[in-house]
Order: C-alpha cells, then sequence, then structure tokens
C-alpha cells in the first residue's frame, strides 16, 4: 500500500510546471542548508581537502552553490514521474550517439557506459529513447526499503531500458550477449568499495582513491569496450551529456587503466564544475594506508 500512495503523491507533484517545483527548490534551500544543515560537516571537509589551493571563501561559495543543484535533483526527479518522451528529450540531449551506432555497425556487442554522481544521473536513462534499436540498461544497487526500492525502478524503467541488480550484473550481461542483443549499459561507479572489495587505488581530488574495478573486470571477461558520459548543464532544467569513447581495444589496455581513465575523466568535470558532483558521501572513509595494514595482518594470519 505505501508504494502505490508514495507514487501517487509524487506523480501528482510532478504535474505542477518545472518552474514552479524549482520555486519549491530555492525555498527548500535555506532551509536545507542554513537550518537543517544536512550533511554539511561531510561536505565541507570533502571539499576542504579536495581543493586545498582554494580559499574558504571560494569553497563557501561552491558549497551553496552545490546545495542549491542538490535540493534542484530532488524536484528534477519528482517531474521525471510524469515527463513526457519529448519533454525529457529536450531537456536531456546527447552527443556522439553517431559513433555509437557505428560502433555497434563494426561488430561491438556490449558497450560499457562510464557515469558518476555527477548532473542529473537519473536522467541519463533517458539514453534509450535515442537509441530506441539498441538495448540499454544500467547497474543499481538494491535499495533497503522495498517501497523506495520499487520506485525507483518504475521511474528509471520508464524510458524503456532495465535496471539490473549489482549482485546479477554478469549473470544478466552474459544472458544478454548470448542471445544476440547489441546491448549498453550504465555504470555509476564513483562510490566507495566495501573493505573486502577494494583492490586498487588511483589518485582522485587530492586523495589516494579507493575504486571499483568490477566493471572494467567484466567489460573484459565479455569483450565490451567502454565510454563515458560528459554531463554539463547548460542551464537550469537542461542537461547535456557527451558519450566521448574511452579506448579503442579494451582487451589491449592493461589492468585498471581504464578504470584510472575513468576517474581522470570524472575528476576534469568536478574541478570545471564542482557543484554539480555529490559531495555528500564519504568518498574517502577508507584510506590506502589503512587497506594495506588490513592486507598486512591478514596475510599474517
Amino acid at each position: 500500500m505505501s508504494y502505490y500512495f508514495f507514487y501517487s503523491l509524487f506523480w501528482l507533484i510532478s504535474l505542477l510546471p518545472l518552474r514552479v517545483l524549482y520555486w519549491v527548490s530555492d525555498a527548500v534551500y535555506p532551509i536545507v542548508y542554513y537550518v537543517v544543515r544536512y550533511r554539511r560537516k561531510v561536505v565541507w571537509q570533502n571539499l576542504k581537502e579536495s581543493f586545498p589551493d582554494k580559499s574558504e571563501q571560494e569553497l563557501r561559495k561552491i558549497e551553496r552553490k552545490f546545495y542549491h543543484v542538490f535540493c534542484d535533483y530532488f524536484v528534477e526527479d519528482i517531474k521525471a514521474f510524469s515527463m513526457s518522451k519529448e519533454q525529457m528529450m529536450k531537456r536531456m540531449t546527447f552527443s556522439g550517439i553517431d559513433w555509437v551506432r557505428e560502433e555497434f555497425k563494426n561488430g561491438t556487442q556490449l558497450l560499457f557506459f562510464y557515469l558518476g554522481h555527477f548532473g542529473n544521473w537519473e536522467w541519463i536513462a533517458s539514453l534509450q529513447y535515442w537509441v530506441p534499436e539498441i538495448y540499454c540498461s544500467q547497474i543499481y544497487h538494491k535499495l533497503y526499503n522495498k517501497t523506495s526500492n520499487r520506485i525507483l525502478l518504475k521511474v528509471r524503467e520508464k524510458y524503456g531500458g532495465e535496471c539490473i541488480n549489482m549482485k546479477d550484473t554478469y549473470r544478466r550481461l552474459w544472458q544478454l550477449k548470448r542471445s544476440g542483443e547489441k546491448v549498453i549499459c550504465g555504470f555509476i561507479s564513483d562510490q566507495q568499495p566495501k573493505w573486502e572489495a577494494i583492490h586498487h587505488f588511483t589518485p582522485f581530488l587530492n586523495h589516494e582513491t579507493a575504486v571499483f574495478i568490477g566493471s572494467e573486470h567484466i567489460a573484459k571477461r565479455l569483450g565490451a569496450n567502454i565510454m563515458y558520459g560528459r554531463i554539463t548543464r547548460p542551464r537550469r532544467g537542461y542537461y547535456h551529456c557527451d558519450l566521448v569513447k574511452m579506448v579503442d581495444d579494451l582487451q589491449a589496455v592493461p589492468d585498471y587503466e581504464a578504470t584510472d581513465l575513468y576517474m581522470r575523466l570524472l575528476e576534469q568535470d568536478i574541478i570545471q564544475n564542482p557543484h554539480l558532483w555529490l559531495w555528500t558521501h564519504k568518498r574517502w572513509s577508507r584510506t590506502k594506508e589503512e587497506w594495506l595494514r588490513r592486507k598486512e595482518m591478514k596475510n599474517e594470519e
């Protein structure tokens, strides 16, 4: 029952014009930033450590812009509940489609799409509208709350693509390849892995950063190639994603190099527009020093 209630509520709110929803965002922003102070300590620590050369005034400006955009993301995601195909294709545009189609014509069957929590990553699922002849999918981490998880799947799959549970990634992509489908699969790979899943660190935003290597590993096993989504926000309510080919032949690239390249591309985008990245998560709580210490203790057992 809770699913139907909340989904219906969000759908009704989404019928409001986006300009009205942005008024709501403008009103909520000072409450989130000044009153609730949602994860302000985490955001400030992340910004200070990532940009040590910036003054406090510069960092505060980035912080405030981030929280304003953060509130915008929330109302934009609500708007997606009822947004038509025409509206979405007007507000979320893509370039690089031609080379993607050429890639598949030249024999590629699987193309992995690297993303970060940058710009409105939820609207990226509308890529299916732009390439209807290609089977689009995205990896997601199942939410603990069943109602939230069901709503998330409903909204993300409204564009026609498939959400693949993270734990089923290899099996499902292997099935799709075996069936002969031409597949684009999106991976949001800028989260922090658990201790047991850490195998590699890379320089990123002034930190030695633990990274997921699973998408690179699976891509090599399945013979996929990889691309990166370079997202910009030309103006409020509009996003553009440029699909960038990362390597010509992933099989020829040494292990971890593709992952390092993804992190460098994302870092460049964050440095260019820092307010568009999701600063509220504890990205660097697992340090390389602690990881090495744990490895050494495990080897001594």
